[in-house]
């Protein structure tokens, strides 16, 4: 699918316009729908991001198999970092002296417990002592201490932020998480800016294994499926963006037609163009995709 057609947000953006009164005071300078995913490619501007799935990840009950994710997992990193060993992967993003922070997902569609633990498990075998390898989800002060985090976000719309994956995850750091939902999701990157958090993200791993394309509160299981997958960067504004457009692609799937998120995602697109802290255009982005093809997606 041509990458100009993508559905990110209300029907203004479906029809190629965007409403000045609804961005020009919430995102500045963000205010046309080239910025939601499309545009061309800037200068110097790039990121990766890598999708590794595998059919045998989930079972017939949805069931994670922890030796095809463990698999998953090495081989993840590996392609992030440019490695040819797993333990030398995590050490290329951490050190043995840090002190890890891993923060998942808690509510909606939680990340996968046996993904916080096969991370867990691999960053003591890459020789981080265990007692260094926290859990850093919540308020401030579980940030504090961390020298470096590694997001496990899982691939996710929201009813108050339109998507809820990694820009969203940090949000209870800011002591005042409604502040960030319905149009004012634009400000999410602000989460990723506190003095606490700023600098420490070392890795975005998205659990992809079974995402949800529907907003909740409450999952509803007619719009979950089984991605069966992985999907990794160092920039976070550009793993929304690709797990954007694997939600909106899923979305289409179901109903036939566009089927544009409420609230719109303006994180995306804000996070890059307001905030500098990554990049949202599909243009720049750079897909690694190993394994089951199957309904990507993208």
């Amino acid at each position: 699918m041509d990458d100009t057609h993508v559905i990110w947000t209300r029907r203004d953006f479906v029809r190629g316009t965007v409403g000045t009164a609804l961005t020009a005071p919430l995102m500045g300078t963000v205010a046309t729908a080239a910025d939601f995913g499309q545009g061309p490619a800037r200068p110097g501007r790039a990121a990766t991001v890598t999708i590794v799935r595998d059919a045998k990840a989930l079972g017939p009950g949805h069931e994670v198999d922890k030796a095809v994710l463990e698999r998953m997992l090495g081989e993840t990193v590996m392609r992030v970092t440019g490695e040819r060993s797993s333990n030398a992967a995590w050490l290329a993003l951490v050190k043995p002296t840090d002190t890890v922070g891993l923060v998942p997902t808690p509510h909606l569609n939680p990340t996968h417990n046996e993904l916080v633990d096969a991370v867990r498990g691999a960053l003591i075998a890459a020789g981080v002592p265990a007692n260094r390898v926290v859990h850093a989800q919540g308020g401030i002060d579980r940030v504090k201490p961390c020298t470096a985090l590694i997001a496990l976000p899982a691939l996710k719309a929201h009813w108050l932020t339109g998507l809820g994956t990694a820009l969203k995850l940090y949000i209870m750091y800011s002591g005042n998480p409604s502040r960030y939902h319905d149009a004012n999701n634009a400000n999410l990157a602000e989460t990723w800016l506190l003095p606490d958090v700023k600098g420490k993200t070392r890795l975005v791993l998205v659990d992809a294994l079974r995402p949800l394309c529907d907003k909740g509160p409450q999952p509803d299981p007619r719009y979950m499926w089984d991605y069966s997958g992985l999907i990794a960067s160092r920039d976070p504004v550009a793993v929304d963006a690709v797990g954007l457009r694997i939600v909106m692609e899923k979305r289409r799937e179901l109903r036939g037609e566009p089927w544009p998120l409420s609230p719109p995602p303006l994180c995306v697109a804000s996070a890059d163009e307001k905030f500098g802290l990554g990049t949202s255009r599909l243009a720049e982005i750079k897909l690694d995709k190993v394994g089951w093809s199957e309904g990507a997606l993208v």
